[in-house]
């Protein structure tokens, strides 16, 4: 059954305010999850709000040490490449002990290589954490890509998209989401965030499916 769930909204006044209140936010999920199965798992999307938000997490309680990340996207490009969401992901986690399982973009094989990332994914995620493009994209999901019909498989690769293929979670894993929290900051993203309030299909974002989702917002984007 397609339950419409609107998404929970929280305007804050400006981006640093977005990153603080999901540090809090996310340490909150993560102390509720340990405390209640032993163990959190988060699947993060790249982008400079998220990084601020681990920059300001690692200063909070969190039991990193039962902490499981997963990546809800990354650009197929070699490790050290300055692009790859790993990169900044690790950095802003600094010498908090969390467990990074890491999206396999660097195997030439990318099919096997989603495939693989798509066993190692757990049963339910705890939290997913995702943002709003200008063009209503989320993950990967970028509008007109194959990618979005992807039904059968929990990881798949897009088309080119600003240069790059990418590896990302369908909408399928996304539905395994407990809880989604979108990080949403600046004024190109008025409306595409009004769309995705509005539970509008036509955008990407609008059709990813949640029992709960919290919509962290600046003042310029709402």
């Amino acid at each position: 059954m397609h339950h419409e769930i609107h998404p929970e909204i929280r305007v804050l006044p400006s981006p640093e305010a977005v990153a603080r209140s999901a540090a809090e936010y996310v340490a909150e999920c993560a102390g509720a999850a340990v405390a209640g199965h032993g163990r959190f798992t988060f699947a993060v999307s790249g982008g400079h709000t998220p990084w601020a938000m681990f920059g300001r997490l690692t200063a909070e309680d969190v039991p990193w040490e039962r902490v499981v990340l997963y990546q809800v996207d990354e650009r197929i490009a070699s490790a050290a490449d300055p692009d790859r969401n790993l990169t900044h992901l690790r950095e802003s986690l600094g010498e908090a002990p969390a467990e990074v399982i890491a999206m396999p973009v660097d195997d030439p094989y990318q099919a096997d290589a989603a495939a693989r990332y798509g066993a190692l994914l757990p049963e339910r995620f705890d939290l997913v954490h995702l943002g709003l493009g200008p063009d209503g994209h989320t993950a990967s999901l970028v509008p007109g890509d194959p990618v979005l019909e992807v039904t059968d498989r929990f990881v798949a690769i897009t088309g080119t998209y600003q240069g790059r293929q990418r590896m990302t979670l369908t909408y399928r894993a996304l539905a395994r989401a407990d809880r989604i929290l979108w990080l949403v900051t600046g004024d190109d993203k008025k409306a595409p965030l009004a769309r995705l309030l509005a539970g509008d299909r036509s955008i990407p974002a609008g059709r990813v499916q949640a029992a709960h989702s919290l919509v962290l917002a600046d003042a310029a984007a709402a």
